[in-house]
């Protein structure tokens, strides 16, 4: 069994370039540009001789049967959607590395344990608010209230599930009780493996992600005849927050064995204009650590400390709140034994790592065993136009991927 290096870039670059012209590479989940690609993927797992499927959580699934009935599926996959204006290999070179593992597969004769390749929908921050729709879905973890979520135009998710052959009515029978293993291929949307000269990096651990609204209501006033000492200015208290949020991450990060970092990634100032003192703020902040007991004390610092700024800015703290909440994962150690043992035998290069972004694998491991392969980019660019990995480096992590998969089929 081996992959076509030529088959599996001409892939890659194929659904890359279904992207908003005047934007690459864009192709945010539930548009008409994502909805198109998932039609790629489809006609290339169909013409692979896999049987596909929507699941009710709006996953796009392809399934090759194994020799032997009755066995757990092997999963491989990752997402299809990207970020605005992001890059051609964050999340889809795992998707096409599976399509091209299950031709690979396919073309061999099969194994013993059938094999599929998931697309999960929506990974990145939707329109809606929540990131890793389709995985959530997988492992019980998308709720009631989470489908009632919506977006600018008041379409709900529940809505937007459905457009995208989802059922938010069905979405518990999305959940898998049935997979002996979930592999995800990924970027390493970091510059250690490229620095390093590193073929691949075998993830240790995934970082839980928890994203927290925080609002400060002020007065608004005219920004010449407002005194500093009479203002009450969200803004200033939005900007004090910033600072904070900055020291207590650094605090946090120093911590040994643990990962942490935070990020203000969203600030919006009302009314908005240049002369006016701003009357509300709304700040949505990114965190992520290894260990939620130092998430769960980075909250309840901010909690304290934002209540203390507020009234020293002389506004309201109107609202501190989670808008969701991904616990942290570890790889499972024997799945990453065999990720370790199957790169040695093609003579590739490896090094155990922690993933500071979060990825569909840390939902999966909440009902089977789940790991990952990084594979470099360039300066460790992703969220970026210019996310790049080289033919060879995708080729590599695909293939260690087949081999992963041929020596679990052998002993799961």
């Amino acid at each position: 069994m081996r992959i076509d290096p030529a088959r599996l870039w001409d892939d890659l670059m194929a659904i890359g370039a279904i992207t908003e012209p005047d934007r690459p590479w864009t192709r945010r989940s539930f548009s008409p540009l994502f909805l198109e690609g998932r039609a790629f993927l489809r006609d290339r797992l169909e013409a692979a001789g896999l049987q596909v499927r929507i699941d009710t959580a709006g996953n796009l699934i392809g399934r090759l049967e194994g020799r032997e009935p009755g066995l757990p599926a092997i999963a491989l996959g990752s997402h299809s959607d990207t970020v605005p204006a992001g890059g051609r290999f964050d999340g889809v070179a795992g998707v096409i590395a599976a399509l091209e593992v299950a031709r690979a597969i396919a073309e061999g004769g099969g194994l013993s344990h059938p094999i599929e390749v998931i697309d999960c929908l929506a990974e990145e921050p939707s329109d809606f608010g929540l990131s890793c729709i389709g995985s959530r879905g997988m492992t019980g973890q998308l709720t009631v209230e989470m489908l009632a979520m919506a977006d600018k135009s008041g379409r709900t998710l529940g809505d937007a599930l459905g457009a995208v052959g989802g059922d938010p009515g069905a979405i518990a029978s999305a959940e898998r009780s049935d997979l002996a293993a979930f592999l995800e291929l990924h970027i390493e949307q970091g510059p250690v493996l490229e620095a390093e000269r590193i073929d691949l990096g075998i993830v240790t651990a995934i970082v839980g992600i928890r994203r927290v609204e925080v609002e400060f209501a002020g007065e608004a006033a005219h920004a010449g005849t407002a005194p500093m000492h009479l203002r009450r200015d969200a803004g200033y208290a939005g900007a004090r927050t910033i600072v904070r949020i900055r020291e207590l991450a650094e605090m946090l990060a120093a911590t040994p064995e643990a990962y942490f970092v935070a990020t203000v990634g969203v600030v919006e100032l009302r009314p908005g204009g240049s002369n006016v003192v701003p009357g509300f703020c709304r700040l949505v902040v990114d965190v992520r650590s290894s260990d939620t007991a130092l998430t769960d004390l980075f909250m309840r610092t901010l909690a304290h400390d934002t209540l203390e700024i507020a009234a020293a800015a002389r506004v309201e703290r109107w609202r501190l709140e989670v808008l969701s909440d991904g616990v942290p994962a570890a790889c499972d150690p024997r799945l990453r034994a065999v990720m370790e043992e199957a790169a040695d035998a093609l003579g590739r290069s490896t090094i155990a790592i922690a993933s500071g972004a979060g990825h569909d694998a840390a939902f999966m491991a909440r009902v089977c065993p789940a790991a990952m392969i990084f594979i470099p980019c360039l300066k460790g660019m992703s969220h970026n136009p210019a996310e790049y990995s080289s033919p060879e480096q995708v080729a590599i992590g695909t293939e260690t991927l087949l081999e992963t998969v041929r020596r679990l089929d052998r002993i799961l």
